[in-house]
């Protein structure tokens, strides 16, 4: 889980909070002491110790300062000022190198570390040189400590407000996370790369949007037909429908309105989520699916002080549908789980769906771009409990869905029999793709919706590119890599074509 860097001026809660920290992490606790009994701070270490649980195990910091780092205990470290005070003191050799050496390991350590620093310097340079060189010490440790750890805040009054990432990362960040199929198309390529039903929107739906236009386009939009339809889809309350403009609204509003102080995705997946989270500076973990276990969810893998979880189901880019139960098993008191079920519409009968459960610390999100051809229009939408509903209307921008959207959403709601016959549909092309991977050898993952994760080997997508057929390459995707391609399914000719190019 890495290193985290608390830091904090005198009595600004930094190392309260990062003992609530460390205890969120569900593992059995080291408490690294750095202040030695006889150096007149006998009142603060009595505080200190009455409010740690008692069982957690209490060390005291040698000049070794890695040697606290053994076993697979969560450990924390309270706090490095006052360890470099007492290296000089002592006289320990390098103090800097050791310190280095403890947030190296602690990096890369498979356990959670905290580490938490004084705030010092601030002021009047120090008039004596011993408490100069201390106020450098620190400093650097400080920058050692924030440029290794996966996430660092700073404690004013009580509160932690995360410390982002230098420029650099946040590019390259940025970057990774907001790469979509639909810009890697080349011109004149056949499409599997976005995973949208082709063929545009069916005629009903056409007629709807044409009748939209006509009547509703000259007036700032009204929902109230859309929330009462979708709601009534759904089985839910109008009151528990947030209408979006588009899945990826929805998401992006979770920051704002929730202000989780720990979010943990499960990847690969949707990278808008985290792309949000990261703009809010809300602190991320990402919980990596396994391949080799065909992206099960390991519930014990998300970090128990995650107060907002967010999984995709089906996902995106594996396709992987878990069941209810599976879901359901990331519930912890405290924290909201968001579903992506923007892909849910393409499975036959939704198996495994939330939207029709009214649970209090349960999301759904959903979307009718892919189903009905529409990502134009952007049409999504939120099913919450009403105080979390509430809480994403008051941060979602007025007048989200435009007329001719709203009106996709009531008439979706009213063609139940229509958006099953996709559904079939898109069963059957993935189907029909799936046989055609298989004969030609193809590695791939058990798929849901209208695309296959597969990982075809050195040199596929050459060929795919030089055959003017485009897929998705999932490099842009945690946990994947560029050897994997997301393929979106079309008509058995098109699969056959894209089959014979990488068989």
């Amino acid at each position: 889980m890495g290193l985290t860097v608390v830091l904090g001026g005198a009595r600004s809660g930094k190392s309260a909070w990062a003992e609530e920290r460390v205890a969120g992490f569900g593992r059995p606790v080291r408490y690294v002491a750095t202040a030695e009994p006889e150096s007149g701070m006998e009142d603060r270490i009595a505080r200190h110790t009455a409010r740690r649980p008692e069982a957690w195990e209490t060390v005291v910091a040698g000049p070794d300062l890695t040697a606290v780092l053994d076993g697979d205990a969560a450990v924390l470290v309270d706090g490095l000022g006052v360890w470099l005070a007492s290296a000089l003191h002592h006289g320990w050799s390098d103090p800097l190198a050791r310190v280095r050496a403890l947030v190296d390991a602690a990096a890369s350590r498979a356990a959670p570390v905290v580490v938490v620093i004084e705030e010092a310097g601030a002021g009047v340079l120090p008039a004596d040189p011993e408490t100069r060189a201390w106020v450098d010490l620190l400093g650097e440790s400080a920058q050692l400590a924030v440029a290794a750890s996966a996430r660092a805040v700073l404690v004013v009054a009580g509160r932690a407000v995360p410390l982002s990432s230098t420029p650099q990362q946040s590019r390259s960040s940025r970057h990774e996370l907001r790469v979509h199929g639909d810009r890697l198309i080349p011109d004149g390529a056949a499409d599997h790369a976005v995973n949208v039903v082709a063929g545009g929107p069916p005629p009903w739906l056409r007629a709807a949007l044409r009748a939209a236009l006509d009547t509703n386009a000259s007036a700032y939009p009204r929902e109230d037909d859309a929330l009462s339809s979708t709601a009534a889809r759904h089985g839910r309350a109008p009151d528990e429908v947030v209408i979006t403009n588009g899945a990826a609204e929805a998401l992006w509003l979770l920051p704002a309105a929730l202000r989780p102080r720990h979010a943990a995705i499960l990847h690969p997946g949707f990278t808008e989520s985290e792309a949000a989270l990261h703009a809010h500076g809300v602190p991320v973990t990402r919980v990596l699916r396994d391949p080799a276990d065909d992206f099960a969810i390991d519930p014990a893998a998300v970090p128990a002080d995650a107060d907002l979880v967010i999984v995709g189901n089906p996902a995106s880019p594996s396709g992987t549908l878990m069941p209810a139960a599976a879901i359901l098993a990331l519930r912890r008191p405290g924290r909201t789980v968001v579903v992506d079920e923007a892909f849910m519409d393409l499975v036959p009968g939704e198996p495994g769906s939330l939207a029709t459960e009214a649970l209090d610390d349960v999301i759904v999100v959903r979307s009718l771009t892919k189903a009905l051809a529409v990502p134009g229009l952007r049409v999504g939408y939120a099913l919450a409990p009403a105080h979390l509903a509430d809480a994403l209307r008051a941060v979602r921008p007025p007048w989200s869905a435009n007329a001719v959207a709203l009106a996709a959403l009531t008439a979706a709601a009213t063609h139940p029999g229509e958006l099953a016959a996709i559904a079939e549909r898109a069963h059957a092309e993935r189907q029909d793709l799936e046989r055609r991977l298989d004969d030609a050898g193809v590695r791939r993952w058990p798929a849901a919706a209208n695309f296959v994760l597969t990982a075809p080997g050195a040199g596929a997508l050459e060929r795919l590119h030089a055959a003017a057929i485009a897929v998705r390459p999932c490099a842009s995707f945690p946990g994947l890599t560029a050897g994997h391609l997301r393929i979106t399914a079309r008509d058995a000719a098109a699969n056959a074509r894209l089959a014979e190019a990488l068989a």
